[in-house]
């Protein structure tokens, strides 16, 4: 349990980068910044692909179409279309939208677990609804102060961002379960070997995405300046951000995500991507220079309370196997 839960907090460390880049490098599109980081996680996997050649040797045509089908929805798709839904939307609505991962992701994996019999894998309801309740809780008023300013004076934009963000939401309630599947019904030692793969089912959309990316700038720029492709106006800034995600945020941060997949129940992952909101909530405020709101220390409050209740129901359900 200690091990997992402390794989699954460093993932989160890592993956609140992700929300820290788009204010370093604010005059980059979103989709660009998507495409650098899968473009750099996939070019570090060719060269990490020589450590683990053995078991990446094992691995057969379904397990590299079940990888390449993890990458496009899990990482490009899923980031298009949370990019999209802020650039039609706002931020704060579609942010909200996907700060409800935790609970949504907890409620699909028991949900499956106990349609299949149940066991170490799931918990009673009952159980599961005082914790869940507290990082719902935590979550909403964490974002209270940001949600209440959104503007939906957009009309037809505005809906479709939400629809976009609703289907971002849908991505990543989709990638954890099935990853986690996979994982634990291949046994362990493969954490490393599977990020790597990956990354290199990644390095082919990857390219796909940037290339299409510069296609449409360059059919709608109409003779306009359009965007810098493909390394912006800010090459090395760009580069090095790029560099820091592709193996900070997507490899390690992957490989420690899947070891805690190997040691916890699902449902108890799902509830533990809180980590990455509240290590995006920290750099923010540090990026910023200021403290937390009274609504965002309350908010941080009760998903760290909802966290620690999901980490004891599992216990106790190891202990006792769910009736």
């Amino acid at each position: 349990m200690f091990a997992g839960l402390s794989a699954a907090l460093g993932a989160g460390l890592l993956w609140g980068l992700v929300f820290l880049t788009p204010l370093v490098l604010h005059d980059y599109p979103g989709f660009m910044l998507a495409v650098g980081r899968y473009l750099a996680f996939g070019v570090l996997a060719l060269g990490l692909a020589w450590f683990d050649r053995k078991a990446l040797a094992r691995l057969d045509r379904a397990d590299w179409i079940e990888a390449a089908k993890l990458a496009l929805i899990g990482n490009l798709f899923y980031y298009a279309t949370l990019a999209s839904a802020i650039q039609l939307a706002g931020a704060p609505v579609p942010t909200l939208i996907i700060g409800t991962l935790p609970v949504v992701i907890a409620v699909s994996a028991n949900l499956l677990d106990r349609r299949r019999g149940g066991g170490e894998d799931s918990a009673p309801w009952l159980r599961l609804v005082a914790p869940l309740a507290l990082i719902l809780a935590g979550l909403l008023v964490a974002h209270s102060d940001s949600a209440a300013q959104a503007d939906a004076s957009g009309g037809g934009d505005y809906l479709a961002g939400l629809a976009l963000a609703l289907c971002a939401l849908a991505c990543w309630t989709w990638y954890p379960i099935r990853n986690s599947r996979w994982l634990r019904a291949r046994g362990p030692g493969l954490s490393r070997a599977w990020a790597t793969a990956q990354g290199l089912a990644t390095l082919p959309l990857a390219i796909a995405a940037g290339l299409g990316y510069w296609l449409w700038d360059s059919l709608t720029a109409g003779g306009g300046a359009g965007f810098a492709w493909p390394l912006g106006p800010r090459p090395l800034h760009f580069v090095l951000m790029s560099l820091l995600l592709g193996l900070a945020a997507s490899w390690l941060g992957t490989l420690l995500w899947n070891r805690a997949s190997h040691l916890l129940p699902a449902a108890l992952v799902g509830q533990l991507i809180v980590f990455e909101t509240l290590a995006a909530l920290l750099y923010a405020f540090i990026w910023y220079g200021r403290w937390p709101t009274l609504a965002e220390a309350t908010g941080i409050a009760l998903l760290i309370l909802g966290v620690i209740g999901g980490v004891r129901v599992f216990r106790r359900t190891r202990r006792q196997p769910a009736s």
